[in-house]
């Protein structure tokens, strides 16, 4: 039985962690070893870790700064960044990640992707998929390279077509979701998860308690943003987990 889960989902951006509304506009929040042991002390389940510069700048991981934040955490983690090979994921394990998160990789090398879920197994490859509507058809396209691209490709045939790359689960963003506060795109996530057999994690608009529980009750875990990094919408910087007493 899959146990749905608050899933916090940080950004680095040079080193440091930061926060973007649709994308964008990333605003510092801190030091990615501070945030991680205050975490710790909160006794999170779990960490999504994204570099949000590695793949636009055609970079590899910061295995040192990576070394860092392992080191610092007591909880499973999972990254994702600049990874494009069976070496560099190696690296990442090695260093004490449990799972590596593939976006950009897996429209550009499907191939190195299932190779990927075939050498370390599906349980230890995410695959992220960030998407956004079309201004001129009613249909979600798949985009890359930070939602810098737009593969014209629609997200439910994509999530469809990576299932059967051997991941073991789907991080689905909605851009035009993302930092807003303002709720999840439900009716999106539902049509894609009802036709997968592997796991989804709702990422973008979760803004409150109540959002976290009815996206639980349509069967998806979640991955939180703002709601971890900040006291309030328009607030300041408090790194928190929900209540999980209301769920």
């Amino acid at each position: 039985m899959v146990i749905n889960r608050i899933i916090p989902c940080l950004l680095m951006s040079d080193a440091a962690l930061v926060k973007t509304i649709r994308f964008k506009n990333p605003n510092y929040i801190g030091d990615p070893c501070n945030t991680i042991r205050i975490f710790n002390e909160l006794e999170v389940d779990e960490i999504v870790l994204l570099d949000i510069d590695k793949t636009l700048k055609k970079c590899e991981p910061d295995y040192s700064l990576l070394k860092d934040i392992a080191q610092e955490a007591f909880m499973p983690m999972s990254y994702g960044g600049g990874i494009k090979t069976e070496k560099q994921a190696q690296k990442i394990f090695e260093i004490g990640f449990e799972k590596i998160i593939i976006n950009s990789l897996i429209y550009e090398s499907p191939g190195i992707v299932r190779a990927l879920s075939s050498v370390f197994g599906s349980q230890a490859i995410v695959a992220s998929v960030d998407y956004k509507k079309s201004f001129f058809k009613n249909q979600n396209y798949v985009y890359i390279y930070s939602g810098r691209k737009n593969t014209f490709v629609d997200v439910n045939d994509y999530c469809k077509k990576i299932q059967d790359l051997g991941v073991g689960e789907i991080i689905l963003t909605s851009i035009e979701k993302e930092g807003t506060w303002n709720n999840f795109d439900y009716k999106t996530i539902k049509k894609i998860s009802s036709s997968l057999t592997i796991p989804i994690i709702a990422h973008g608009g979760c803004g409150k308690v109540e959002h976290i529980i009815n996206m639980f009750n349509q069967g998806n875990s979640v991955a939180v943003g703002s709601l971890v990094v900040y006291l309030k919408k328009d607030g300041g910087v408090l790194v928190n987990i929900p209540n999980l007493g209301k769920l």
